[in-house]
């Protein structure tokens, strides 16, 4: 009576204390007992009973277990939290997470899990904790204390009670409702840092709890454990612990963790696939940068989870198979036994169980291995998938490990790793050699750190390289995977030897090995290129020549790929040498070097360096033509022996015509469309032309980007006038030596210089299109020159001083000291200012100049300084060079040249010239060539633009032309009628073409020759448009005349034109062959040498010609045969002799 009495008195006084009095107590009850050694609270419980009285003697340790598990009791009796026993614990667990001395909650829920009524209390409250304390201190916690209770073994072992050991199936159902959660802080703990994600320690934490608890759920439970929980569970059903009094929610809460309860292992592991799949995710995002091995072994695994997820995920409980629904739960299990152990981030036991793993992976990878050769497995796909297991668990494992301990890990096994994996490179599939060969890389390399820097010691890659390179001698998924392998290797060896095994099969007569090799070189180029080690320069020379020579190999596939990876190589080490292929290889390899040559100036468009490289190689290119050069070319390039590249170099020297710079200048136009930014490269570009101003491949590369110099014209146009600003003056002394020529040697090559120097700038100016020279308003080009007249003076003109293109080209085209080359090219360029920029004084004053002087001398041609009238010429004239140029601008301009108000002065002031007597090589001679050239561009101009003269047929029977008022003389007259009523001596003329002081008397025979040089020339620059009308105009006239004409000279000057007629209009003259056939021959039969010279030439040209001319003149060809083999015995001149002879047995062999 007295014991009940005084329970009931303490069940009273438990009641009646105040609820903030419990927790102050709960608390100090708490902090005793997480302070005590575990020991002495491992003893204190020990002799602790809960039906025990509690008496004074009773330390303070004894009294708060009592009071813990009182209080525990009643909430779990009134279904309340308890919040205030596991935040406690939960903190000093994290508290206390890498010491020694952190058993205490441990221990404690050891001692409450005894009981199964508390047990249920507890767990419960654990598992729904973490999802109602929204606190990352809690959360940290908890997965600290929880993966604790599921690896309990490894501390729990020395103690006597076995609570959690009874109740882990129990526990661990009810944590895995958790799970979601888990995930879901492993997904959202990432830091973004240089572009990788890095886990924060909660999202570690959890990821590591979530894999424990997965762990678990692939253990098998212990029978007299799973026995003893299922009475317990009869006995004392969860629901029959809570109160009656509890809300819907909890009611929800309650009958989820009964179904997990009440579920298999392998059913409830199952339902968790997707949360895994989302783990190994953001597992693989951290281990990228810092565990790239571990990272590929992730991949496979999560290749593999989702492909179970497709081949299973659709399958329905209800309706699916009761073996199919066991088979995805074992398989999921049993492999993630593995799979979820190698995957922790933090786990301290890994050192000391790696080395037992190991040799189990090894050991099944030979095993299934051996099998599969055998014949003995079960299944050819049975056994891969078996090896490609064991190789992920190589990666998850070998992975893990970082510097020394990775060194460690080889020291012992790695012969025995490399012996096993070496065979699984035979394997056919794919999965199996990519693991393969990562584990290799990490072997051999010690690639699996951080930093991704590798070792330089390569002994253990020395030891395969015999091996490695044996595999190259096949066409085979081995052959295929240790490409990597090897290319890496040669990437940081030191000693060449691997790089030279690799090149002798490159250079072997098995196209196999030549493949292999290539593919080695092919990846090797690829690192290199994306890699911060580079090779020594020797290195790569020999590389890139080699690769040059596969330009030419038999292999289609070796041939196509090697264009794509020259671009890859420094230029420097190929650009050279593919110009030069390029300019003297043979047709058969001409493609292909071609089309590397185009891809390594696209690959480097945006680099002047790269094109001013390309230059120099063209300029050195012709120097090839030299033996001694060709033969070195040979040798380095084409590794041919020293005999043989004399022979070939001999070859090459022979042939000559095969050099041709032109086939690489061909590729600019289309790689210029590729380049984005032309200011990057014009200025460099510009800037090498006026260092080298004697190198013509500048001025063509040049050429050909015409366009895209106009669009930049003013960027052009401002160095240009820098540099001809920055130029100084030809001094009287300089040019009188100059002109004479009485200079030393040392002089005349600072003079030759100084002409480059003069010229270059103009050069530039001429290369750009005449649209350039439109726009009035561009102040770099016309400065104040369109609003200021010139000024000149007697025997030199200059211009206002004004920085601008065309001041410049006036003072230089009419300075009275300057090149001769210089003022006849500037003079030409002064041709292409606008009409509308006043001009007329000059020309006026040019012409006006010459008819005084030669008027008061009464001196044919006699005048003191000629220079003045001879360059003025070129004014007008150059804008008939407007259709060589320019043809959308072409007609514009033609039109408004050929109708400007002196054009009829300019044909005067050249005919005076033209008059002049002359001989050759004197300044007379040169000047009339000029204005000979000039009538030419002048006619071709007339025939760009036809509408500015009458029909020709109808101008042909009325070759006088039409007489008129001299006021109307410009929409008359016609430079190409007067120039053919010239040469046939007609002396009637068009109104206003005569001069003052001349009358109607024949025209001069040296005057007429140069008519005939006029046509010439214009036969030699008309374009394609204009040759069927200058045939028509011509031939027509001059066939009519001949007959008649009296003056051999003339008759020869006329034979001579037809020969240029048909050797440059082509099949133009197909309707006059016939007659040209027929004079050729009668003419073969004057006495004037240069009548029958002319005439055999003009035979040759016919014979010469094209097919269908060919066929015209066929009928006539017996008698030319016989007038031809005549000649050739009996003609006085030993060179019509031989000319003769050679057209009649050319006539005899067709």
């Amino acid at each position: 009576m007295e014991r009940r009495e005084e329970k009931e008195q303490k069940q009273l006084i438990w009641k009646s204390e105040p609820e903030s009095m419990v927790s102050v107590t709960i608390g100090r009850t708490m902090a005793t007992v997480l302070a005590a050694r575990p020991k002495k609270l491992h003893h204190s419980i020990s002799r602790l009973s809960p039906d025990s009285s509690i008496k004074s003697s009773l330390d303070s340790l004894d009294y708060s277990l009592w009071f813990l598990h009182k209080y525990v009791r009643d909430a779990a009796q009134r279904d309340g939290n308890l919040d205030e026993i596991l935040v406690p614990i939960i903190q000093h667990s994290l508290k206390y997470k890498d010491s020694k001395h952190d058993n205490q909650p441990m221990i404690l829920l050891n001692w409450l899990f005894q009981d199964e009524f508390l047990f249920q209390a507890v767990a419960m409250n654990l598992a729904n904790i973490i999802t109602r304390k929204d606190d990352r201190y809690i959360a940290f916690g908890w997965c600290t204390l929880v993966r604790g209770l599921m690896e309990y073994e490894k501390v729990m072992d020395q103690y006597l009670f076995n609570g959690i050991k009874e109740k882990y199936s129990a526990l661990l159902k009810t944590l895995c409702t958790c799970i979601p959660h888990l995930s879901c802080i492993a997904r959202k703990g990432s830091i973004l840092q240089d572009k990788f994600e890095l886990p924060s320690r909660l999202s570690v934490a959890a990821a590591d709890c979530l894999l424990t608890l997965t762990e678990g759920l692939t253990k098998k439970p212990m029978l007299s454990s799973r026995t003893k929980s299922l009475k317990s569970s009869e006995s004392n059903p969860p629901v029959s612990l809570l109160a009656s009094s509890i809300d819907e929610r909890k009611i929800s809460a309650v009958h989820k963790s009964s179904e997990v309860l009440n579920m298999g292992m392998e059913d409830l592991f199952w339902d968790y696939l997707q949360d895994l799949i989302y783990l190994v995710e953001r597992l693989l995002a951290w281990s990228r940068k810092s565990r790239p091995l571990h990272a590929k072994g992730l991949e496979q695994v999560l290749k593999w989870l989702q492909e179970i997820q497709v081949h299973y995920g659709g399958l329905q409980e209800e309706a699916s198979p009761a073996q199919i629904l066991k088979t995805r739960a074992l398989l999921l299990s049993s492999c993630w036994k593995h799979y979820g152990m190698l995957l922790h981030l933090e786990d301290k036991k890994f050192n000391k169980q790696y080395k037992e793993l190991l040799d189990q992976y090894l050991s099944g990878i030979q095993y299934y291995t051996n099998n599969h050769v055998e014949g003995h497995a079960e299944s050819k796909d049975g056994g891969i998938e078996t090896r490609k297991f064991f190789i992920n668990c190589l990666c998850l494992l070998l992975g893990r490990f970082d510097g020394k301990q990775l060194e460690c890990v080889l020291l012992d096994y790695g012969k025995q790793i490399s012996h096993v994996l070496l065979s699984q490179l035979h394997c056919n599939d794919e999965d199996v050699i990519d693991g393969v060969v990562h584990i290799f890389k990490v072997i051999i390399f010690k690639t699996n750190n951080s930093s991704g820097s590798t070792v330089t010691d390569t002994n253990q890659m020395d030891s395969m390289v015999p091996l490695l390179l044996h595999l190259l001698d096949e066409r085979d998924a081995a052959a295929r995977a240790v490409v990597k392998l090897i290319a890496e290797y040669c990437s940081i060896s030191t000693d060449g030897h691997c790089l030279e095994e690799v090149l002798k099969r490159l250079d072997s007569g098995n196209a196999i090995k030549r493949r292999n090799a290539f593919d080695v070189i092919s990846e090797l180029v690829q690192i290199s290129k994306d890699s911060s080690h580079k090779a020594h320069h020797s290195t790569w020379q020999v590389i890139a020549n080699h690769l040059l020579g596969c330009l030419e190999d038999e292999e289609t596939a070796i041939q196509e790929q090697t264009p794509n990876l020259l671009p890859l190589i420094d230029p420097s080490f190929v650009l050279p040498a593919l110009v030069h292929l390029v300019c003297l290889s043979e047709e058969k390899a001409r493609p292909a070097a071609s089309e590397a040559l185009f891809r390594v100036l696209k690959h480097h468009n945006q680099k002047p360096e790269v094109i001013c490289m390309m230059l120099d190689s063209l300029r050195r290119a012709r120097m090839l033509e030299c033996i001694h050069v060709v033969r070195e070319f040979l040798i380095t390039c084409r590794n041919l022996s020293q005999d043989q590249a004399d022979a070939e170099a001999g070859v090459c020297i022979g042939k000559g015509s095969n050099f041709d710079c032109n086939r690489v200048l061909r590729l600019i136009p289309e790689w210029s469309k590729t380049v984005q930014d032309w200011n990057t490269l014009i200025g460099p570009l510009i800037d090498k032309m006026f260092a080298e101003p004697s190198n013509a491949t500048i001025v063509r590369f040049l050429s050909y980007i015409n366009e895209q110099l106009a669009e930049a014209a003013d960027v052009v146009l401002s160095r240009v006038v820098f540099q001809m600003k920055g130029q100084k003056g030809i001094d009287e002394d300089f040019f009188s030596r100059w002109e004479t020529k009485t200079c030393p040697s040392d002089d005349s090559m600072r003079m030759q210089q100084s002409l480059f120097e003069r010229l270059c700038p103009l050069l530039i100016v001429r290369l750009l299109p005449l649209r350039v020279f439109n726009d009035l308003n561009s102040s770099v080009v016309y400065g104040q020159l369109r609003n200021a007249p010139f000024m000149h003076e007697y025997g030199d003109v200059s211009v206002t001083v004004d920085d601008s293109v065309v001041a410049f080209l006036v003072n230089r085209a009419f300075s009275k000291f300057e090149f001769e080359d210089v003022r006849k090219l500037a003079a030409e360029l002064c041709g292409r200012i606008h009409p509308q920029v006043p001009r007329n004084d000059l020309i006026c004053s040019a012409s006006t100049c010459l008819l005084t002087i030669r008027t008061c001398h009464r001196i044919p041609g006699y005048i003191e300084d000629y220079s003045l009238p001879i360059f003025s010429l070129y004014i007008p004239c150059g804008d008939h060079l407007l259709h060589l140029v320019d043809t959308s601008y072409r007609l514009v301009r033609g039109k408004e040249s050929l109708v400007h108000p002196f054009i009829l002065q300019i044909w005067r002031t050249i005919k005076v010239i033209l008059l002049w007597p002359s001989s050759d090589g004197d300044q007379v001679s040169k000047a009339q060539h000029g204005c000979i050239d000039c009538l030419a561009l002048m006619t071709c101009a007339e025939l760009q633009a036809p509408e500015s003269f009458e029909d020709c047929t109808s101008w042909r029977r009325n070759i006088a032309g039409k007489k008129g008022n001299r006021g109307n003389a410009i929409t008359e007259f016609c430079a190409l009628r007067n120039v053919i009523s010239q040469l046939i001596n007609d002396e009637s003329d068009i109104s206003g073409s005569k001069l003052p002081y001349e009358n109607c008397e024949p025209v001069p025979v040296p005057f007429r020759l140069c008519m005939a040089n006029v046509l010439i020339s214009a036969c030699q620059k008309i374009s394609d448009y204009g040759k069927e009308p200058l045939a028509k105009t011509i031939l027509p006239c001059l066939i009519d005349s001949v007959e008649v004409e009296t003056q051999p000279e003339i008759r020869a000057a006329f034979i001579q034109v037809m020969f240029s007629a048909v050797y440059h209009l082509k099949l133009a003259v197909l309707p006059y062959s016939c007659d040209l056939l027929k004079l050729s021959l009668k003419f073969l039969g004057k006495r004037s040498e240069q009548e029958r010279m002319a005439a055999a030439k003009l035979m040759a040209s016919l014979m010469a010609s094209e097919d269908p001319i060919l066929e015209s003149i066929s009928h006539g060809l017996v008698e030319a045969r016989s007038v031809l083999s005549d000649i050739a015995l009996n003609d006085p001149s030993f060179d019509i002799q031989q000319l003769c002879k050679k057209l009649a047995t050319c006539i005899t062999s067709t």
